[in-house]
């Protein structure tokens, strides 16, 4: 028997809620590396905002009567740590590498955040069980921290391999 249109909502939300962890670590990680560089006030500013944002997807999970999986949000864990382990052009420490490939993985994230806001959005019968959740605001900043991820990624590019290749 095919799982219940509620059944996958719930798993759609406990990975997306996974993946918010991943996130997290990824950008408290990334601001933390690049703290004393230009990059780390706005990366700073992007954790926090990712840390709220993983918040009210708690709350979405909490108020729709659901689960987060313990067993999803210790592989997402683990797998942020195993991401870590990745050559980045240099024998120890932190590169320009590095934050190019961390700046995309956020700008990916990033974006399946805004597509959860989104497909929420679509869905008359959650809206109505969220009716204090404002997804377009959750969406819109979505849209705006993706904008300053793109302009932090696009600036790592071109101090990594030089702006005219």
């Amino acid at each position: 028997m095919p799982a219940s249109p509620e059944r996958l909502l719930e798993i759609y939300l406990a990975d997306h809620a996974a993946a918010a962890t991943a996130g997290l670590e990824l950008a408290r990680r990334v601001a933390r590396s690049n703290a004393s560089t230009p990059f780390g006030e706005p990366l700073r500013r992007l954790a926090g905002d990712i840390e709220e944002d993983r918040q009210a997807l708690k709350r979405v999970v909490t108020k729709l009567a659901f689960r987060e999986s313990r067993l999803k949000q210790a592989f997402a864990w683990a797998g942020e740590r195993a991401g870590r382990l990745k050559p980045n052009g240099q024998v120890k420490g932190y590169s320009p590498l590095s934050r190019v490939l961390e700046l995309e993985a956020l700008s990916v994230g990033i974006a399946g955040k805004l597509a959860l806001w989104q497909s929420l959005q679509l869905l008359t019968h959650v809206r109505e069980r969220l009716p204090d959740l404002d997804l377009e605001e959750l969406a819109e900043r979505a849209r705006s921290q993706r904008d300053e991820v793109e302009k932090q990624r696009r600036e790592a590019v071109s101090k990594a391999f030089g702006s005219t290749l």
